[in-house]
C-alpha cells in the first residue's frame, strides 16, 4: 500500500517501523497521517511475520501535536464529526506490543500518542509534554489519564495546567519511558529490543499485553481473575508445551504461534 505520511519497513526479523514522515510540519498529527498510521498498524497486526512494532518520527520531532489548522474553527459538532480522537482508539485494538521511539518534540497529541504504545525508548533529546492549555483546551486523546496513571496526579497537573515539559532524562526517571539513548541509537536500541520481544511466544505476549492493559481498568481482584484465565488458556497451545519442554530438556525452544 503506498502511503503519503508514513514509511513503513521491517528493519529487522519480526519488527514492523513505522515513521511519522511530515518532516516540515515536525510530523504534526493530521486526520490522514492518523489514518494511515493505525492502518498500517493493523495490517502488521495481521501480518504473521511481525511480532512488535515501533512507530517513530526523526530526531527533531517524534510529533510536536495535532495539525491546529485543522480545529481552530471547529464546533463541538464539527469535532465530533471530524472524530479526529476516535483514531487513537484503534491502537488500543491492536494485539502485538508497540513501542514509541521518541526523538525531539513528542508534545500535545504526539505525546499522546507515545502514552498509548505500550513502551517508549527515548532520544537523549526527546521533549514530552502536554501545551493544550496555552491554547485554550486541554488534552483530548488521553493526556490527563494516561499520565496519571503514569506519573501519578502532582506531576500531571503541572503539566496539563502549567505546560511543564519534561526532557528524557525526568522522563525516565518518573517511569514514562523504559530507557534513554544517545540520539544515533535510539532507534536502533527500540528496534534491538522489538525484535528481542518478537522472538518470544507469540500468543504468550499478546495475552500478557492485554492482561497488562486490563490492570489500568479495573479493579486488583477482577484483574487477577482476569490474569489467571490467561494463564490457564495458554495450556491449550502448542507453545506452552513446546516452552516447558524446553525448558526442561534445556534447549532453545521453537514457537510455533498456536
Amino acid at each position: 500500500m503506498d502511503y503519503e505520511n508514513i514509511l513503513v519497513e521491517q528493519p529487522a526479523e519480526g519488527v514492523g517501523l513505522v515513521q511519522l514522515n511530515r518532516p516540515k510540519a515536525y510530523n504534526a498529527l493530521n486526520g490522514p497521517l492518523m489514518d494511515e498510521l493505525m492502518t498500517a498498524l493493523e495490517r502488521l497486526d495481521a501480518n504473521d511475520a511481525v511480532g512488535c512494532m515501533i512507530i517513530t518520527g526523526n530526531e527533531k520531532a517524534f510529533a510536536a501535536g495535532a495539525d491546529i489548522s485543522e480545529m481552530a474553527q471547529a464546533s463541538p459538532v464539527e469535532m465530533m464529526n471530524l472524530a479526529f480522537i476516535d483514531r487513537w482508539e484503534r491502537l488500543r485494538d491492536i494485539q502485538k506490543p508497540v513501542i514509541a521511539a521518541v526523538s525531539g518534540f513528542a508534545l500535545g497529541g504526539g505525546c499522546e500518542l507515545a502514552l498509548a504504545c505500550d513502551m517508549i525508548v527515548a532520544s537523549e533529546r526527546a521533549i514530552f509534554g502536554q501545551p493544550e492549555i496555552n491554547l485554550g483546551v486541554i488534552p483530548g486523546a488521553g493526556g490527563t489519564q494516561r499520565l496519571l496513571r503514569t506519573i501519578g496526579k502532582a506531576l500531571t497537573m503541572e503539566m496539563v495546567l502549567n505546560d511543564r515539559r519534561l526532557s528524557a532524562e525526568e522522563a525516565e526517571r518518573f517511569g514514562l519511558v523504559n530507557r534513554v539513548a544517545p540520539v544515533d541509537e535510539y532507534l536502533q536500541v527500540a528496534i534491538k529490543l522489538a525484535g528481542e520481544i518478537a522472538a518470544r511466544a507469540p500468543v504468550a505476549i499478546r495475552l500478557a499485553k492485554d492482561a497488562v492493559n486490563m490492570a489500568l481498568e479495573t479493579t486488583l481482584t477482577a484483574g487477577l481473575a482476569y490474569e489467571r484465565n490467561h494463564f490457564y488458556a495458554l495450556f491449550a497451545t502448542e507453545d506452552q508445551k513446546e516452552g516447558m519442554d524446553a525448558f526442561l530438556n534445556k534447549r532453545k525452544p521453537e514457537w510455533k504461534g498456536h
